[in-house]
Protein backbone atom coordinates (compact mmCIF):
# COMPACT_ATOMS: atom_id res chain seq x y z
CA UNK A 1 0.00 0.00 0.00
CA UNK A 2 1.31 3.35 -0.67
CA UNK A 3 2.14 6.22 1.85
CA UNK A 4 -0.63 8.26 0.34
CA UNK A 5 -3.33 5.03 0.44
CA UNK A 6 -2.02 4.34 3.92
CA UNK A 7 -2.60 7.75 5.03
CA UNK A 8 -6.02 7.88 3.43
CA UNK A 9 -6.92 4.66 5.26
CA UNK A 10 -5.91 6.17 8.80
CA UNK A 11 -7.88 9.35 8.19
CA UNK A 12 -10.84 7.42 7.43
CA UNK A 13 -10.72 5.35 10.24
CA UNK A 14 -9.73 8.40 12.69
CA UNK A 15 -12.64 10.11 11.72
CA UNK A 16 -15.14 7.11 11.73
CA UNK A 17 -14.33 6.76 15.54
CA UNK A 18 -14.23 10.22 15.79
CA UNK A 19 -17.89 10.73 14.17
CA UNK A 20 -19.01 7.25 16.15
CA UNK A 21 -17.99 9.08 19.26
CA UNK A 22 -19.38 12.77 18.15
CA UNK A 23 -23.13 10.85 17.25
CA UNK A 24 -22.88 9.14 21.07
CA UNK A 25 -22.45 13.05 22.21
CA UNK A 26 -24.35 14.52 19.69
CA UNK A 27 -26.89 14.29 16.91
CA UNK A 28 -27.50 17.78 16.39
CA UNK A 29 -24.30 19.24 15.89
CA UNK A 30 -21.65 16.32 14.33
CA UNK A 31 -17.73 17.15 15.14
CA UNK A 32 -18.25 19.59 18.04
CA UNK A 33 -16.59 18.77 21.52
CA UNK A 34 -18.39 18.50 24.00
CA UNK A 35 -18.67 21.72 25.75
CA UNK A 36 -22.62 21.75 27.55
CA UNK A 37 -20.95 21.39 30.83
CA UNK A 38 -19.22 24.78 30.75
CA UNK A 39 -19.67 27.74 32.65
CA UNK A 40 -20.89 31.15 32.06
CA UNK A 41 -17.52 32.81 31.39
CA UNK A 42 -15.66 29.84 29.32
CA UNK A 43 -18.09 29.50 27.58
CA UNK A 44 -18.95 33.16 26.42
CA UNK A 45 -14.90 33.27 25.86
CA UNK A 46 -15.50 30.42 23.13
CA UNK A 47 -18.71 31.74 21.88
CA UNK A 48 -16.13 34.93 21.05
CA UNK A 49 -13.66 32.67 19.32
CA UNK A 50 -16.82 31.56 17.07
CA UNK A 51 -17.79 34.87 15.93
CA UNK A 52 -13.90 35.55 15.41
CA UNK A 53 -13.71 32.66 13.39
CA UNK A 54 -17.15 33.15 11.41
CA UNK A 55 -17.75 36.82 11.69
CA UNK A 56 -21.43 36.24 13.05
CA UNK A 57 -23.24 33.89 14.74
CA UNK A 58 -27.15 32.61 15.16
CA UNK A 59 -28.81 32.14 18.84
CA UNK A 60 -30.16 29.03 17.44
CA UNK A 61 -26.65 27.73 16.20
CA UNK A 62 -25.10 28.70 19.38
CA UNK A 63 -27.79 27.05 21.23
CA UNK A 64 -27.06 23.93 19.66
CA UNK A 65 -23.32 24.31 19.56
CA UNK A 66 -22.87 25.08 23.59
CA UNK A 67 -26.18 22.86 24.75
CA UNK A 68 -27.50 25.85 26.38
CA UNK A 69 -31.05 27.70 25.86
CA UNK A 70 -31.16 30.34 23.31
CA UNK A 71 -32.36 32.49 26.44
CA UNK A 72 -28.89 31.81 27.86
CA UNK A 73 -27.12 32.43 24.52
CA UNK A 74 -28.73 36.26 24.67
CA UNK A 75 -27.72 36.65 27.91
CA UNK A 76 -24.01 35.94 26.79
CA UNK A 77 -24.30 38.14 23.75
CA UNK A 78 -25.73 40.68 25.99
CA UNK A 79 -22.53 40.81 28.06
CA UNK A 80 -19.96 40.80 25.14
CA UNK A 81 -21.71 43.44 23.43
CA UNK A 82 -21.71 45.44 26.50
CA UNK A 83 -17.77 44.81 26.03
CA UNK A 84 -17.85 46.35 23.28
CA UNK A 85 -16.28 43.73 20.66
CA UNK A 86 -19.75 42.63 18.93
CA UNK A 87 -23.12 44.13 18.13
CA UNK A 88 -26.41 41.97 18.65
CA UNK A 89 -28.54 41.75 16.07
CA UNK A 90 -32.49 40.04 15.54
CA UNK A 91 -31.39 36.44 15.60
CA UNK A 92 -27.91 36.93 16.44
CA UNK A 93 -24.25 38.97 16.63
CA UNK A 94 -21.50 40.01 14.10
CA UNK A 95 -17.98 41.67 14.73
CA UNK A 96 -18.14 45.37 15.38
CA UNK A 97 -14.55 45.36 13.78
CA UNK A 98 -15.45 43.25 10.74
CA UNK A 99 -15.82 45.91 7.96
CA UNK A 100 -12.51 47.60 8.63
CA UNK A 101 -10.87 44.15 8.85
CA UNK A 102 -12.06 42.88 5.16
CA UNK A 103 -11.51 46.27 3.67
CA UNK A 104 -7.71 46.28 4.86
CA UNK A 105 -7.29 42.39 3.87
CA UNK A 106 -6.59 42.27 7.87
CA UNK A 107 -6.63 38.59 9.32
CA UNK A 108 -8.05 38.94 13.34
CA UNK A 109 -5.58 36.33 14.71
CA UNK A 110 -2.39 38.01 15.00
CA UNK A 111 -1.32 37.30 18.54
CA UNK A 112 2.60 35.21 19.17
CA UNK A 113 3.37 36.63 15.50
CA UNK A 114 6.93 36.41 16.37
CA UNK A 115 7.12 32.65 16.87
CA UNK A 116 4.46 32.55 13.62
CA UNK A 117 6.85 34.48 11.39
CA UNK A 118 9.80 31.40 12.44
CA UNK A 119 7.31 28.78 11.79
CA UNK A 120 6.94 30.37 8.31
CA UNK A 121 10.49 30.85 7.04
CA UNK A 122 11.04 27.18 8.10
CA UNK A 123 8.27 25.57 6.64
CA UNK A 124 8.62 27.79 3.29
CA UNK A 125 12.21 26.28 3.51
CA UNK A 126 10.80 22.84 3.09
CA UNK A 127 9.03 23.68 -0.07
CA UNK A 128 10.77 22.59 -3.34
CA UNK A 129 10.87 24.42 -6.32
CA UNK A 130 8.62 22.41 -9.04
CA UNK A 131 6.17 21.36 -6.46
CA UNK A 132 2.24 21.50 -5.99
CA UNK A 133 1.47 22.28 -2.21
CA UNK A 134 -1.53 23.55 -0.42
CA UNK A 135 -1.52 26.12 2.03
CA UNK A 136 -4.30 26.24 4.46
CA UNK A 137 -5.87 29.71 5.45
CA UNK A 138 -4.23 31.80 8.54
CA UNK A 139 -2.21 33.82 10.27
CA UNK A 140 0.98 31.08 10.19
CA UNK A 141 0.17 29.55 6.59
CA UNK A 142 0.19 33.28 5.77
CA UNK A 143 3.79 33.69 7.22
CA UNK A 144 4.82 30.50 4.72
CA UNK A 145 3.12 32.24 2.08
CA UNK A 146 5.73 35.28 2.54
CA UNK A 147 8.50 33.33 2.65
CA UNK A 148 7.99 31.22 -0.84
CA UNK A 149 9.24 33.79 -3.31
CA UNK A 150 12.00 32.88 -5.13
CA UNK A 151 10.84 29.93 -5.50
CA UNK A 152 10.24 28.52 -9.75
CA UNK A 153 7.56 26.27 -10.78
CA UNK A 154 5.53 26.20 -7.67
CA UNK A 155 2.07 25.57 -7.93
CA UNK A 156 0.39 27.20 -4.61
CA UNK A 157 -3.91 25.62 -3.33
CA UNK A 158 -4.75 28.14 -1.08
CA UNK A 159 -8.19 28.89 0.11
CA UNK A 160 -7.15 32.08 2.15
CA UNK A 161 -8.04 35.22 -0.18
CA UNK A 162 -4.63 36.82 1.34
CA UNK A 163 -2.47 34.37 0.92
CA UNK A 164 -3.71 33.78 -3.13
CA UNK A 165 -3.45 38.02 -3.70
CA UNK A 166 0.13 37.84 -1.83
CA UNK A 167 1.22 35.58 -4.26
CA UNK A 168 -0.61 35.90 -7.60
CA UNK A 169 1.24 38.27 -9.13
CA UNK A 170 4.80 36.09 -8.27
CA UNK A 171 5.46 34.78 -12.40
CA UNK A 172 7.21 31.65 -10.91
CA UNK A 173 4.43 30.57 -8.73
CA UNK A 174 0.94 29.56 -10.10
CA UNK A 175 -1.71 30.41 -7.70
CA UNK A 176 -5.65 28.25 -7.32
CA UNK A 177 -8.37 28.79 -5.44
CA UNK A 178 -11.63 26.78 -5.05
CA UNK A 179 -14.85 28.07 -4.55
CA UNK A 180 -16.99 28.15 -1.65
CA UNK A 181 -18.40 30.50 1.12
CA UNK A 182 -16.42 33.67 2.19
CA UNK A 183 -15.63 33.71 5.31
CA UNK A 184 -14.43 37.91 6.39
CA UNK A 185 -12.19 36.98 9.91
CA UNK A 186 -10.28 34.54 8.09
CA UNK A 187 -10.52 35.89 4.55
CA UNK A 188 -11.08 32.19 3.46
CA UNK A 189 -13.20 30.10 1.14
CA UNK A 190 -14.59 27.20 3.14
CA UNK A 191 -17.79 24.76 2.87
CA UNK A 192 -18.79 22.13 0.91
CA UNK A 193 -18.14 23.48 -2.32
CA UNK A 194 -14.71 24.69 -1.53
CA UNK A 195 -14.01 20.98 -0.66
CA UNK A 196 -15.49 19.51 -3.54
CA UNK A 197 -12.60 21.25 -5.37
CA UNK A 198 -10.00 19.33 -3.80
CA UNK A 199 -11.85 15.90 -4.68
CA UNK A 200 -9.21 15.42 -7.67
CA UNK A 201 -6.48 17.42 -6.85
CA UNK A 202 -3.01 15.40 -5.48
CA UNK A 203 -0.39 17.47 -3.95
CA UNK A 204 2.95 16.86 -2.75
CA UNK A 205 2.30 18.98 0.93
CA UNK A 206 -0.11 20.16 2.60
CA UNK A 207 0.42 23.12 5.79
CA UNK A 208 -2.61 22.86 7.63
CA UNK A 209 -3.60 25.64 10.21
CA UNK A 210 -5.62 24.52 13.57
CA UNK A 211 -7.52 26.04 16.47
CA UNK A 212 -5.89 23.91 19.28
CA UNK A 213 -4.16 20.42 19.89
CA UNK A 214 -4.94 18.35 22.50
CA UNK A 215 -3.46 14.60 23.18
CA UNK A 216 -7.49 13.51 23.94
CA UNK A 217 -9.65 15.92 21.49
CA UNK A 218 -6.56 15.82 18.51
CA UNK A 219 -6.97 19.24 16.29
CA UNK A 220 -10.04 21.17 16.65
CA UNK A 221 -10.83 24.43 15.61
CA UNK A 222 -13.48 27.31 16.79
CA UNK A 223 -16.26 26.29 14.55
CA UNK A 224 -17.99 23.64 12.04
CA UNK A 225 -17.92 25.47 8.72
CA UNK A 226 -13.95 24.31 7.87
CA UNK A 227 -14.06 20.71 9.01
CA UNK A 228 -15.24 19.62 5.38
CA UNK A 229 -12.75 21.30 3.53
CA UNK A 230 -9.89 20.91 5.98
CA UNK A 231 -10.88 16.60 5.71
CA UNK A 232 -10.38 16.89 1.89
CA UNK A 233 -7.21 19.26 1.31
CA UNK A 234 -6.13 16.06 4.08
CA UNK A 235 -6.89 13.39 1.53
CA UNK A 236 -5.65 15.42 -1.02
CA UNK A 237 -1.91 15.58 0.03
CA UNK A 238 0.93 13.35 0.44
CA UNK A 239 2.54 14.53 3.55
CA UNK A 240 0.45 16.82 5.71
CA UNK A 241 2.47 19.56 7.97
CA UNK A 242 0.88 20.91 10.92
CA UNK A 243 2.16 24.41 11.57
CA UNK A 244 1.01 25.86 14.66
CA UNK A 245 2.68 27.99 17.67
CA UNK A 246 3.66 26.11 21.11
CA UNK A 247 1.06 28.32 22.58
CA UNK A 248 -2.13 25.83 20.74
CA UNK A 249 -0.46 22.68 22.39
CA UNK A 250 -2.86 21.37 25.46
CA UNK A 251 -5.93 23.67 24.40
CA UNK A 252 -9.01 22.39 23.20
CA UNK A 253 -11.89 23.92 20.82
CA UNK A 254 -15.39 23.67 19.75
CA UNK A 255 -15.16 21.28 17.08
CA UNK A 256 -12.76 18.47 16.41
CA UNK A 257 -11.32 18.01 13.06
CA UNK A 258 -9.77 14.19 14.34
CA UNK A 259 -7.10 12.76 15.55
CA UNK A 260 -3.18 13.64 16.01
CA UNK A 261 -2.51 10.80 13.59
CA UNK A 262 -3.91 12.77 10.42
CA UNK A 263 -0.38 14.40 10.57
CA UNK A 264 2.93 13.81 9.35
CA UNK A 265 5.02 16.72 10.35
CA UNK A 266 4.50 18.93 13.43
CA UNK A 267 6.29 22.39 12.94
CA UNK A 268 6.08 24.51 16.09
CA UNK A 269 8.53 26.80 17.89
CA UNK A 270 11.24 26.52 20.50
CA UNK A 271 8.36 27.13 23.30
CA UNK A 272 7.24 23.69 23.04
CA UNK A 273 7.77 21.57 26.56
CA UNK A 274 9.47 18.81 26.16
CA UNK A 275 7.34 16.28 27.85
CA UNK A 276 4.68 18.11 24.63
CA UNK A 277 7.18 17.08 22.49
CA UNK A 278 7.76 13.62 23.72
CA UNK A 279 4.38 12.40 23.70
CA UNK A 280 3.69 14.01 20.01
CA UNK A 281 6.24 12.28 18.78
CA UNK A 282 5.03 8.73 20.37
CA UNK A 283 1.62 9.46 18.84
CA UNK A 284 3.51 9.10 15.40
CA UNK A 285 4.63 12.09 14.27
CA UNK A 286 7.91 13.92 13.25
CA UNK A 287 8.42 17.48 15.88
CA UNK A 288 10.31 19.56 14.08
CA UNK A 289 11.61 23.72 15.97
CA UNK A 290 11.81 26.68 13.83
CA UNK A 291 15.01 28.17 14.37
Amino acid sequence: MSERSGRAARATRSLGSQQAREHHNTVAVPGRTPVGSLLAEPRRMKIMEWLQEEGSARVKDLSVAFSVSEATVRQDLERLEAEGSIEREHGGAYLKSLPRQVQALALHHLVNMDKKRKIGRFAASLVQDGETIILDSGSTTTEIANNLYGHQELSVITNGLNIALTLGAVPSISVHMPGGHFKAPTLSLSGETSAEYFHNIHAEKLFLATGAISFEAGLTYPSLADLHVKRAMIKSARRVYLVADSTKIGRVSLSSLGGLDLVHVFITDDGIRDEDRQRLEASGMEVCVAP
